[in-house]
């Protein structure tokens, strides 16, 4: 179905395997005869709400969608083969997950934004929602609305306690039941999508190919049978419901890529040439390495789940030393555990990776939870001065391309680099056309990676080769194990240029320097740009970083039409970073968007720029959506009229 496309990205796109999680589908049997204050509509009952009719007229291009119910339901499954469905139909997709820290229990919903134009951003507006307990539809009764459809299934769940606005049509569908007629239970959330089909006027066949890929190592009567299901599901709606729900997406003959960030982050370690991941498992950053299992092995490259974080940094850099583009993934409490070898991995100047997917903290913190709290630990974490790099991509798509770029970064200057990413980051799905995971563009630089033929010129008189020879620009020489006249140690104590043990106080401050001048170079020979958009004349200024991108990116479309003009730059470097000085100083309004308590950027900007800033802070575990962020930012500037 990709045409003709690049061979290693036919293999990383056969990934979107959706999860083996099981659609559980266990019901709790409830009085579907009871009908609660909730404006239930039941088979047979008037197609009228409030005294009118139920004919709906939707002034929005997009559609938002949500499933919600208990961990263990089958909530993220369902979501996937959703959203999988209006990719391969043509329209773009950006999902939300909100989902407790357990295995089984606690609340979890999975949220689909829609349309024929790409979406970069949740809003606070939901149109359709599939509740598998009264607690779901509680939880996003501030996102309900006239005309919004809740879908439930009445022998299950009851709405006693509820009172939702007027204009919520709510469709009792017997879900479990349905389910039994298909084959099992289990298919109930299914039968809830065939529903949602029917609601939304979109053809059930879209459906198909989802279920195939998601069931089809089961059998094909497995298959059949979700199928079944969700027909049965459209069948029931449309036969017992004769509304005009007002909805009607709209299909295209676009084909997508739809992938979340973790797996673009694999996606761009085996593009990159990545042969060597160790990590631990840590939500959120655990697909990295499920998405790479599997797929790297493919390229002659190794997965090792280590029994902890410190054993994954240390085999990580053990295969580096041995000449192999090497990586680890985790997220805060792992960053804190390899501490110590990464200040082992920058003295030893050994190029390594490591992604950072953070999560709310401290301590265990909230797992599931959104935050960016960990950029200080990234900037200066590790006892002693340790030159580092910190990438922060801004959305899915270049968490792709700054891991590998982050690959020719460590490997260049033979440093340790971060590539941070975010809780919300990592598990939003986006589409995105094939053209831009473009794998002949990908460019490999492998740094001062020397051979036979080039050995000599960086060995002394002795023909002992220099692996930390003091250069000019600060990088020396890198030979792989088994080169011809580059045998070579290093230690993490301090060393001289044959990495050979001293505390010669010359030869340190020289080592120092040199490790520091890398840093220097990289910031004269590379572009550490911020990224623009908005209205560039505007004397009020939005600074943001990581994941914020997309949401502000779409709140200034909400300003404008309020009238007010905002310069945005959205910055994905940390370390080193580009000098905003000039734009600061060139704004009436400065405003630093983030997630965390404290404005950890914020205080980067003011550092560099000798500037006060206003800050826009949100961690409550939650991230920025596009209409909050575009009030917000409307109050902060109306604040300072």
């Amino acid at each position: 179905m990709f045409g003709e496309i690049h061979p290693i990205y036919a293999v990383l796109l056969d990934k979107l395997p959706l999860p083996e999680s099981a659609l559980d589908g266990q019901s709790v049997p409830r009085d579907s005869a009871t009908i609660p204050p909730f404006r239930r509509q039941t088979p047979g009952s008037e197609g009228f709400l409030h005294g009118r009719a139920q004919v709906f007229y939707h002034m929005h291009d997009d559609l938002n969608w949500a499933i919600g119910g208990e961990a263990g339901d089958g909530i993220d499954s369902t979501g996937k083969i959703f959203a999988q469905a209006l990719s391969r139909a043509g329209r773009h997709v950006f999902t939300s997950k909100d989902f407790a820290s357990r295995i089984r229990g606690g609340y979890t919903a999975y949220k689909i934004r829609t349309a024929v134009d790409p979406v970069q951003s949740v809003v606070d507006r939901l149109d359709v929602l599939v509740a598998l307990t009264e607690r779901t539809v509680d939880e996003n009764l501030d996102e309900l609305h006239d005309d919004s459809v809740v879908i439930f299934d009445g022998g299950r769940t009851e709405f006693e306690d509820y009172d939702p606005p007027q204009g919520i049509t709510g469709l009792d569908v017997p879900l479990t039941e349905l389910a039994k007629e298909a084959g099992g239970t289990i298919m109930r959330n299914v039968v809830a999508l065939g529903a949602v089909c029917a609601v939304t006027n979109f053809d059930i066949e879209n459906l198909d190919e989802s279920l195939q890929k998601r069931f089809g190592s089961k059998g094909e009567s497995i298959v059949e049978n979700n199928k079944k299901a969700a027909r049965l599901g459209a069948d029931f709606v449309e036969e017992n419901y004769d509304n005009d729900f007002g909805y009607d997406l709209e299909t295209t003959d676009n084909d997508y890529v739809l992938l979340n960030g973790d797996e673009a982050i694999g996606m761009g370690a085996i593009a990159a040439g990545c042969r060597f991941y160790a990590g631990y498992p840590i939500t959120p950053a655990t697909d990295v390495m499920t998405y790479l299992t599997g797929r790297i092995d493919q390229f002659g490259g190794h997965v090792i789940q280590a029994e902890d974080e410190l054993s994954a940094i240390n085999m990580a850099l053990g295969a580096a030393r041995a000449g192999a583009r090497s990586m680890t993934a985790t997220s805060g409490p792992g960053i804190d555990l390899m501490s110590e070898t990464f200040g082992l991995v920058a003295t030893s100047e050994t190029p390594l990776v490591i992604a950072n997917v953070m999560r709310s903290g401290p301590s265990t913190g909230m797992p599931t939870k959104q935050e960016q709290g960990d950029l200080n630990m990234m900037l200066y974490g590790g006892h002693g001065e340790i030159p580092r790099f910190v990438l922060a991509p801004t959305t899915v798509a270049e968490c792709f391309h700054k891991t590998v770029e982050a690959f020719n970064l460590a490997e260049k200057y033979q440093i340790p680099v971060y590539v941070t990413a975010d809780l919300s980051m990592a598990v939003t799905e986006q589409t995105f056309p094939h053209e831009e995971f473009d794998m002949d563009a990908v460019e490999i630089d492998r740094g001062k990676l020397v051979d036979e033929d080039e050995i000599s010129a960086w060995q002394n008189e002795k023909d002992q080769f220099k692996p930390h020879a003091v250069t000019a620009d600060g990088i020396s020489p890198r030979a792989k194990p088994g080169t011809e006249g580059g045998v070579h140690m290093s230690t993490g104590l301090e060393h001289d240029e044959l990495g050979r043990r001293t505390e010669d106080t010359d030869v340190r401050v020289e080592q120092v320097d040199k490790r520091y001048r890398k840093v220097e170079t990289a910031e004269e020979q590379e572009d550490f740009s911020a990224r623009e958009f908005g209205d560039p004349d505007s004397d009020n200024l939005v600074i943001t970083w990581g994941s914020n991108e997309g949401a502000l990116e779409e709140a200034l479309g909400f300003l404008e039409e309020d009238g007010y003009d905002v310069r945005v730059l959205s910055v994905p470097y940390i370390f080193p970073r580009p000098d905003l000085t000039e734009d600061v100083e060139a704004a009436e309004s400065v405003i630093v968007v983030e997630c965390n308590a404290t404005g950890q950027f914020a205080d980067l900007v003011e550092h560099d720029t000798l500037t006060r800033v206003d800050r826009l802070n949100k961690y409550n575990g939650v991230r920025f959506n596009a209409d909050e962020l575009a009030a917000d930012i409307k109050d902060h500037l109306e604040a300072q009229a």
